[in-house]
Order: C-alpha cells, then sequence, then structure tokens
C-alpha cells in the first residue's frame, strides 16, 4: 500500500460523488442527502487511515505524487504533505459529514429573509463535495501552479452556495467574497509568473515544483519583495488579516450555517496557511522584512475584530468578528518565526476551525428555531432547550480560550512564541483575551440566561440528528484540549523543517542556564 495515491483518491472521491449527487432527479433530495453523508464518511475514513499511516519522523513530504501535466510549461501534478498540511486535510474529512448533517434541513428550511423558488437540495449537497475536492487539492499541491487552480477554483463552489442558498442578501454578499478573492489571486498569479520567469532564466528549464523554487532561486531582493507582496496580499485576504477582512462578515452572515462553517473553519485556512507555506519558505529574506508590518497588522486585527464582536447584534456576524480577532493571533505566530509561535498557530487553525464549526452549527439550530439572527430576539434558551444551552457554552468557553479546553493550548503557544521573540507585541495580543471573553460571556448571558424571552416558550431541544452533528465537535474540543500531544508530533517537526529552511531558529535564553542552576544552588 505504500504506492497507494492517496491524495488523489482522497479528492478524486467527492468529486466523483459529487457528480452522482447531482444527477439525481429532485424528487430523490432524501436520497441525495444519504449519498453525500456516505461519500463523505468514506473520505473522513480514509483520511483518518492516512493519518494514521503518516510517519511524523520520516520524510518531510510523504504521500507524494507527481505526473506531467502540461509538460510545455512545467506544470506536473504533484501533490504530497507534510504535518501541517496533513492535520488541515483531516481537519476538512472530519468536518463535511459534520456540516452535511447540520445542513440536512437547511435547504428546505424557510430561513429569515429568504424568498424566491424552491432550491435543488441535490445541487447543494453536490457543491459541498465539490469544495471537499477542492480543499483537499489545495493544502496537497506542492506544483506551484495546481495549488494556484485549487485556490481559484474552491471559489466557485462557495460562491454558488452563499448565492443560491444563503439569506436575504447573499447576492451582495457573495459577489464581494468573489471579487475581493478574484482580486487577491490576480496579485498572486502576477508573482506565479514571476516565478516562472526565474525558474527559466536561472534553471534553464520552467518548472513550478515548490521545493526546487525554494531551494534553487536565487532571488533579487527588491524582486523577492515584489513577489512576497504578491503572495501575502492573497493570502492575506483568504484568512482574512486586517484590513483585508471587510468581505467576510457580509458572507458568513448571508451563508446557511454549514457554508459558513467550511467558510471560516476551513477555507480561510488556505489564507494562513499560505503564509506559512509560501511566504516564509520562498521568500525568507521578504518575511523577515516585512514582519513588523505583519505583527502590527495580526495585533490590530486581535483588538479589532474583538472589539467589533462584542458591539454586533447579529449572532452570525458575531462569530465572523471574533474569527478575525482569532486570524490574527494565527498570523502572529506564523511571523514570530519561532518553532513554539509556528506549531501553535498550526494548532490553532485546527482548533478554530472545530470551534468555530460548533458555534456556526448551534447557532444554525438557533435559527432555524426563532426564525431570528438577532442576539436581541433569544433570552432564557437555557430553560427551554438546556442541552442546545450547554453545548453552545462548551463551544463559546472553548473559543475563548478557556484551559481544558483547545484553543488555549494554541493560543498559549502562539504567545509563547511570539514573546520570546516580540515580548511587547505579545503583551498586546493578551488584551485580545480578555476581550475574548467579553463578547462569548455577553452573547452566552444575551441568548441563554434570564427569564424566557417572548417567541422562545416553544423552542424545542436538540433532537438526535443534531446530537450527532455536535457531539463529535464537542468530543474533539476536549480531546485536544487536554490531549493536543499526538496532534503537536505530527505538527512540529514539520514546523522544525521550514524553520530550518529559512535559516531561523528560537532565540537563546537571555539568561544563561548556568546562572540559574547556581542561583538555585545557593
Amino acid at each position: 500500500m505504500s504506492d497507494f495515491p492517496w491524495l488523489t483518491v482522497l479528492g478524486a472521491i467527492p468529486l466523483v460523488g459529487s457528480v452522482a449527487v447531482a444527477a439525481l432527479p429532485k424528487q430523490r433530495a432524501a436520497l441525495a442527502k444519504q449519498l453525500a453523508l456516505v461519500v463523505s464518511l468514506v473520505v473522513m475514513v480514509l483520511a483518518l487511515v492516512m493519518a494514521v499511516r503518516f510517519s511524523p519522523g520520516g520524510q518531510p513530504l510523504q504521500f507524494v505524487e507527481s505526473y506531467e501535466w502540461i509538460p510545455q510549461f512545467g506544470v506536473r501534478y504533484a501533490v504530497g504533505v507534510d504535518g501541517i498540511a496533513l492535520v488541515l486535510i483531516v481537519l476538512a474529512a472530519v468536518l463535511m459529514p459534520i456540516v452535511i448533517l447540520a445542513s440536512w434541513n437547511d435547504v428546505e428550511s424557510a430561513w429569515p429573509g429568504q424568498q424566491g423558488k424552491p432550491r435543488s437540495v441535490g445541487m447543494f449537497f453536490a457543491l459541498l463535495l465539490v469544495l471537499e475536492t477542492m480543499i483537499i487539492g489545495v493544502f496537497a499541491a506542492t506544483d506551484i501552479f495546481l495549488f494556484y487552480v485549487f485556490f481559484e477554483a474552491m471559489l466557485i463552489p462557495m460562491y454558488f452556495l452563499i448565492g443560491s442558498y444563503g439569506g436575504p442578501q447573499r447576492s451582495y454578499a457573495a459577489v464581494k467574497f468573489l471579487l475581493y478573492s478574484l482580486f487577491g489571486g490576480l496579485l498572486m498569479l502576477a508573482a506565479v509568473i514571476g516565478l516562472y520567469v526565474l525558474s527559466i532564466r536561472q534553471l534553464g528549464e520552467a518548472t513550478f515544483d515548490f521545493q526546487t523554487l525554494a531551494t534553487q532561486l536565487n532571488i533579487d531582493p527588491g524582486l523577492e519583495k515584489a513577489l512576497f507582496g504578491g503572495f501575502f496580499f492573497a493570502f492575506a485576504v483568504k484568512a482574512p488579516l486586517w484590513p483585508f477582512h471587510t468581505w467576510l462578515p457580509d458572507a458568513a452572515a448571508e451563508a446557511t450555517p454549514g457554508s459558513a462553517v467550511l467558510l471560516v473553519g476551513v477555507l480561510d485556512k488556505v489564507g494562513t496557511f499560505g503564509m506559512l507555506r509560501y511566504c516564509l519558505t520562498l521568500f525568507p529574506d521578504a518575511s523577515t522584512y516585512f514582519t513588523p508590518l505583519v505583527i502590527t497588522l495580526c495585533l490590530i486585527g486581535i483588538v479589532y475584530g474583538a472589539l467589533l464582536a462584542i458591539g454586533q447584534t447579529d449572532i452570525k456576524r458575531l462569530i465572523a468578528y471574533t474569527s478575525i480577532s482569532h486570524f490574527g493571533f494565527i498570523a502572529l505566530g506564523v511571523f514570530a518565526m519561532t518553532s513554539q509561535g509556528q506549531a501553535g498557530s498550526t494548532l490553532y487553525m485546527v482548533n478554530h476551525g472545530f470551534s468555530t464549526a460548533a458555534l456556526f452549527v448551534i447557532a444554525g439550530f438557533l435559527i432555524s428555531r426563532r426564525g431570528s439572527r438577532l442576539i436581541g430576539d433569544f433570552g432564557g434558551v437555557q430553560t427551554v432547550a438546556p442541552l442546545l444551552a450547554g453545548t453552545f457554552l462548551v463551544a463559546g468557553l472553548s473559543s475563548l480560550g478557556l484551559p481544558g479546553l483547545s484553543s488555549f493550548v494554541s493560543e498559549f503557544l502562539v504567545l509563547v512564541g511570539t514573546f520570546i521573540r516580540y515580548p511587547v507585541a505579545a503583551v498586546i495580543a493578551t488584551s485580545g483575551l480578555v476581550l475574548a471573553a467579553l463578547y462569548i460571556l455577553i452573547m452566552y448571558q444575551r441568548t441563554m440566561t434570564g427569564p424566557v424571552a417572548k417567541g422562545n416558550e416553544n423552542l424545542r431541544d436538540l433532537v438526535p440528528r443534531e446530537i450527532w452533528a455536535v457531539a463529535p465537535l464537542l468530543a474533539v474540543i476536549i480531546a485536544l484540549g487536554v490531549y493536543p500531544k499526538p496532534v503537536l508530533d505530527v505538527i512540529t517537526p514539520a514546523v522544525n523543517n521550514t524553520l530550518k529552511s529559512i535559516q531561523q531558529q528560537d532565540p537563546a535564553p537571555t539568561v544563561p542556564v548556568s546562572s540559574i542552576v547556581e542561583g538555585t544552588a545557593k
């Protein structure tokens, strides 16, 4: 099985499944849901098996495949994963069946403000599966041209998921999402072309191979900064990093909860993954040069996102703004250029995916019951639906970084990794933790506690299907909070390889160890 094309099979199964789901007659909506769920479960099982077969101490890239695609331009179908890409692929594979289960009735439901002709159930679930293929491809690609293709192609299914199945302002939100992303992708395309020209001039042949470009090109400092800018801008929009974030609250608020989970929980990770994989490795000197600017943007995003989250009246927009703050933390860890910071950032991508998924899924259950996204329309929910309120509390506490839940470990690593190189930045970033407690606990207090608000008297508690969707998320949140070692064991070697390739190492302790030992002896 060593030559088994794991990544190709993982990407092909949901694509084939999407064709089968889309081909079903509209009258077979139930079968379309069931088939989509089965396909996503197969992909999840295969992804978990692949993760078990991954060797953290082995080659940096594993499950490698490489075939000629467009030989005239040096383009290859080349895929492979290190520990960073692996955990993100597993994140996507685990979230997809949860999203499908949680979205079971979303297409037929009358969401607030939705109007128009009935929409195709089969097409909705087919788009989810197409999106899964694109996500796997973008994390697995080791050919930069192939990465760019997946980077742009994944916009299309998400555009239709928002624009065709979202809320009352879905068209505006979908177009804004697409335009922002396409503009960022256009600048990255210019940088990709620049790398292509450089490979011909310096290597004598065209290539988009990531490792070849990272190790064999000698780029002029000025040109390196320009190429870095093209890649970084695209990733900053995708993440999104302040001030390129304005599309996210609209898109997340108008998307169905399941689509919002994939948008914020998985797709946006492509931005921070790209910063870590491509910006730092391809352009190490430019990354170092722009680090003060990037850290400044991260700190602004951490505080800005948290402050705006506190003032939101729409529950889905509030969750979206919390994610802007979280992405500031993730990018901060990436550009701290320390093993703790980058390991924490990668773990944060995983933990944020699960905690945000739980928040959006449970918020979706609330919205479908009440017919409103406004926080003011809720109140006293824990009295009539205690299980729903309890799961929402656990998800919220994970998001604010409560010790014992998943986000705490990743936030701690990011702050420690940042402090040993940029102590002032770490201190400022810590304010985001205080603000997180405010926006989560205030939201919970307004929606779940107190007297039962008018219109909430008959809200039903979670049904078995909804429990099956939420329970795995909470289980992972608790498991990674108590014992994150298995994931960190996979991530850390990949992070160390990244730091080694860009010739960075953790700062030495400012106090010599011998002094500490002597002081203890005395």
